[in-house]
């Protein structure tokens, strides 16, 4: 009986999610497009959350009277 090991075939790369990738891939379109729709996602969110009294320029005029608006 010899003392050598078997060694098992290599295993084709996987993604996370379990899709098998081409040579050179780190992970497949589906978890791209999940991670860009994420990001896109996180973005408008903050967005909608931001004030519109921080979009004015500093030292810029804070009521509405100054700022130019005509109630009529």
């Amino acid at each position: 009986m010899t003392d050598t090991t078997i060694t098992p075939p290599e295993e084709a790369p996987g993604c996370e999610c379990g899709a098998l990738l081409e040579e050179g891939q780190t992970r497949c379109s589906k978890c791209i497009a999940r991670d860009r729709w994420a990001r896109r996602q996180l973005a408008r969110r903050r967005a909608a959350r931001r004030r519109a009294i921080i979009r004015r320029p500093p030292r810029g005029p804070l009521g509405a009277a100054t700022l130019g608006v005509i109630w009529s």
